[in-house]
C-alpha cells in the first residue's frame, strides 16, 4: 500500500469517529500571538483542526496534506463555516512541489508530522517576525507504545537545537506522552 492510500484509510476511519476537528491544545493556548488577518500554512494538516482554528481567527490559511480524503474533508468544513482555507493535496516528500515565494506566511504550523528536510523550507517561507508552532513525537523513555518508528521521532531538545537562534516563546517535552512542542518567532 502506498503512503497516500495509507493516510486516506486512516483519515476515512478518523472521520467516522470525529465529532469536530480540534486544534492542538497548546496551539490554542498560544492563540493570543496570532494576529487576525494574517497568512498561515498548516503543513500535513490532516483533518484540519489547526487550519480551521486559525481561519476562525480571520486568517487566510493554506492547508496541505498528502491525503485527498483529508483535504476534501477540510474543504467541506471550511465551506460549511465560511472560513478562508485553501486546502490542497501535496506530497511533502517532493520538495519541488513546495514552490512558495520567499516569506509569504505569518504563521506556520506542523503537528504530528516529521520530515527534517522541511525545516529549511519553514525557515525560508516564514516572514521575519512570523511564528512557527510544531509538535510531534519524540524519543522519550516511555514512547515505545506509540507505534511510531524512531525515524519519525525527534531527539530530546531537537527542536530547540534547530530553532534556537529564533525567539523561543514556548518549549516542552512531555516524557509521559512522548511529544515535543515548540513555538518560536523568526528574528
Amino acid at each position: 500500500m502506498n503512503i497516500k492510500d495509507k493516510w486516506n484509510l486512516k483519515h476515512t476511519d478518523r472521520i467516522t469517529k470525529l465529532k469536530e476537528p480540534q486544534p492542538n491544545p497548546r496551539l490554542k493556548k498560544l492563540a493570543s500571538y496570532f494576529k487576525e488577518g494574517g497568512t498561515a500554512l498548516d503543513i500535513a494538516c490532516g483533518l484540519g483542526g489547526n487550519s480551521l482554528f486559525l481561519a476562525g481567527m480571520n486568517n487566510q490559511v493554506e492547508a496541505i496534506d498528502i491525503s485527498d480524503v483529508a483535504i476534501n474533508y477540510v474543504q467541506e468544513q471550511a465551506a460549511k463555516d465560511n472560513l478562508s482555507v485553501q486546502p490542497r493535496v501535496t506530497d511533502l516528500t517532493d520538495l519541488d512541489t513546495l514552490n512558495w515565494p520567499n516569506n509569504p506566511f505569518d504563521f506556520i504550523v506542523m503537528s504530528y508530522y516529521l520530515d527534517r528536510s522541511l525545516f529549511p523550507v519553514v525557515k525560508n517561507v516564514l516572514k521575519d517576525g512570523g511564528y512557527f508552532f510544531m509538535e510531534t513525537y519524540y524519543q522519550s523513555p516511555y514512547s515505545e507504545e506509540q507505534g511510531v518508528s524512531e525515524q519519525y521521532k525527534l531527539k530530546s531538545n531537537e527542536l530547540l537545537a534547530e530553532f534556537g537562534d529564533w525567539k523561543v516563546l514556548y518549549f516542552e517535552e512531555n516524557e509521559q506522552e512522548g511529544w515535543q512542542s515548540i513555538f518560536c518567532q523568526k528574528r
